[in-house]
């Protein structure tokens, strides 16, 4: 069993550009924030790891590990690793900081998510995002990579049970309107007409074939942080500070699959299967075997992908909150919206809260965690004590999911 002591993120509406900072100083910023929030000190950590997709690309920096160093000479000699699995690079670095814990090599690992993407144009942003889909072979007559990979899952879903547009806009009116109560949500300031949530090609313009603009999560920098730890030293912990062990989250469940990195592929190998996506829902029944749980109805919340509006759409069904082709149901019936019976997003998810790549994963933890020590603040779904998440990497090709809950 993983313990979570705490963690921190950083505002997703800052443009660190803009601000004269860039990686190392929100790297800095971030995990300082943690350690004060978790109330730990820097000798107390034991091993790091970094989930980053592009920082080469979007700022021309690797080796990230060697980060941890540069923000406290305490962290000079500690061991250290970068990971990348596009969009679920965070989910990654945080299997492998688990690992390190259950194998019994450390007790204490901090984990740091984090992206720099607003410092480019968008069409140069778009560029080096596409490099998670297969360069060269697929979606090259895009001009939009994910937009064009995601208006075709949209397409497949059309072809396989039929799809709805306002279902899909349902969606990110839900993630937009539980991102305004979020505090360090990008489009928390945002503001629409009901034209944005139509098929208005000025309102709400296409991108790419069935994908429109507010079918997109934000472009975004951030960084999150949490911080792992053994059952002896979450015990230990726990102790020290007069609170119950079993008041502690834990991260008790994980699933981890990853599908060949063609789409294409992926979606020839589904035809005539009740999930478009397998080795999602492969994953996701992981997670809840290795928890000891059974269905949805064991949960109280879910933070999942939802880099565009049909993610999300897939992830309902494929978490089970609907029968496969369904997910419109749990749409029309406010199931997923913040007071209803699976809460979706409630941070506001990629479409609202925003989505700093490999920092994503991590933040998902972040937020699940607070969630059920009861500390998400104005976040916070009433009563929660178990949290799954789904982060997913590409299409589809990575996908990492948590169960997050307390030993209640």
């Amino acid at each position: 069993m993983v313990y979570v002591l705490g963690g921190a993120q950083t505002d997703f509406a800052r443009n660190w550009a803009r601000e004269g900072t860039d990686m190392l100083g929100v790297f800095g910023e971030v995990l300082r924030d943690g350690l004060d929030q978790a109330q730990l000190d820097p000798a107390e950590i034991e091993t790091g790891h970094v989930g980053n997709f592009a920082g080469e690309l979007f700022c021309g920096q690797g080796q990230l590990g060697g980060f941890f160093g540069m923000v406290d000479p305490v962290f000079d000699g500690l061991p250290t690793a970068r990971h990348e699995a596009a969009c679920a690079s965070g989910s990654v670095a945080i299997l492998a900081a688990m690992a390190e814990i259950e194998a019994g090599r450390y007790d204490l690992a901090c984990v740091v998510g984090i992206e720099q993407m607003r410092n480019t144009g968008g069409r140069e942003a778009a560029g080096h995002l596409g490099a998670a889909a297969w360069v060269g072979r697929e979606f090259e007559d895009a001009d939009f990579v994910w937009p064009r990979a995601f208006s075709d899952l949209s397409e497949e879903y059309q072809n396989r049970h039929g799809l709805e547009y306002e279902h899909l806009m349902r969606i990110a009116q839900i993630n937009f309107d539980n991102a305004r109560v979020n505090p360090d949500a990008q489009t928390r300031d945002w503001q629409f007409t009901p034209e944005s949530f139509s098929a208005d090609d000025e309102a709400n313009p296409v991108v790419e074939g069935r994908t429109r603009k507010m079918d997109c999560g934000q472009i975004t920098d951030g960084a999150a942080v949490v911080f792992l730890a053994s059952e002896e030293r979450a015990a230990d912990y726990a102790k020290k500070r007069g609170i119950a062990l079993e008041d502690l989250p834990r991260i008790s469940g994980w699933g981890h699959r990853t599908a060949p990195l063609s789409y294409d592929a992926k979606i020839r190998a589904s035809a005539g299967g009740p999930y478009v996506f397998p080795q999602v829902r492969g994953a996701i029944q992981d997670a809840r075997r290795r928890a000891g749980i059974e269905g949805v109805d064991q949960l109280d919340a879910v933070e999942t992908h939802d880099c565009f509006t049909v993610t999300e759409y897939m992830a309902i069904d494929h978490l089970g909150i609907t029968a496969p082709g369904e997910s419109w149901k749990a749409i029309e019936d406010g199931s997923i919206e913040k007071g209803g019976r699976i809460p979706v997003n409630p941070s506001g998810g990629l479409i609202g809260l925003g989505h700093p790549v490999g920092a994503t994963g991590v933040r998902m933890v972040h937020d699940a965690a607070r969630q059920v020590s009861g500390k998400a603040g104005s976040c916070q779904v009433e009563g929660a004590g178990r949290v799954q998440t789904l982060n997913i990497g590409g299409s589809t090709t990575t996908t990492v999911s948590f169960i997050v809950d307390t030993g209640r």
